[in-house]
């Protein structure tokens, strides 16, 4: 199985580029999307804990690559691109399943980020720029950063929506051949 991991700082395009990616037939899942439904079956909610400080209790709980391994339940077919990779632990985790692994980043200036999460308008949205930092210093501590620094390929998203789009298109078309 050939697994695009998608990487990258919240804001930096991984939702455009999933766009993309389903256009095109790929199946993919949003490693977020599973953390916000277990937080949504425990009593996370109930004593006012953030998804995000949820996601960091699990890791601690459980290790580093719990999420990855919650993803990989869920995968199948010869092609698959998972968003939301946190960590070189989640890409050990899924190496394991023995598949072809590639890790795409996403790249984006922080003012250009804020901006984006800012405009839309989902429930975690930072409220200001301390928000926003403190956001990214939560990423950064579980290892992100790595995972950008170690990518198969780069994506620097600081043109138009329009050449991003065209980029990730070019992209996926030589990565899956």
């Amino acid at each position: 199985m050939l697994t695009l991991v998608i990487s990258g700082m919240p804001g930096a395009g991984k939702e455009e580029f999933l766009e993309i990616a389903k256009s095109n037939g790929i199946p993919f899942l949003r490693m977020g999307d599973i953390v916000r439904e277990f937080y949504a079956a425990s009593d996370s909610a109930d004593n006012e804990i953030s998804v995000g400080s949820f996601a960091d209790m699990e890791r601690k709980r459980f290790g580093k690559n719990i999420w990855a391994k919650r993803t990989l339940e869920r995968m199948t077919g010869d092609a698959f691109l998972v968003d939301g990779c946190r960590s070189m632990e989640e890409i050990r985790a899924f190496r394991e399943l023995g598949g072809n692994i590639k890790i795409i980043s996403i790249h984006s200036p922080p003012e250009s980020r804020y901006e984006r999460l800012i405009n839309r308008k989902r429930e975690d949205a930072p409220r200001n720029i301390s928000e926003f930092d403190e956001r990214d210093s939560r990423e950064i501590s579980w290892g992100i950063g790595e995972v950008i620094a170690l990518s198969d390929v780069m994506i620097v998203n600081s043109s138009s929506l329009e050449d991003f789009r065209k980029t990730s298109a070019n992209i996926l078309k030589e990565v899956i051949g």
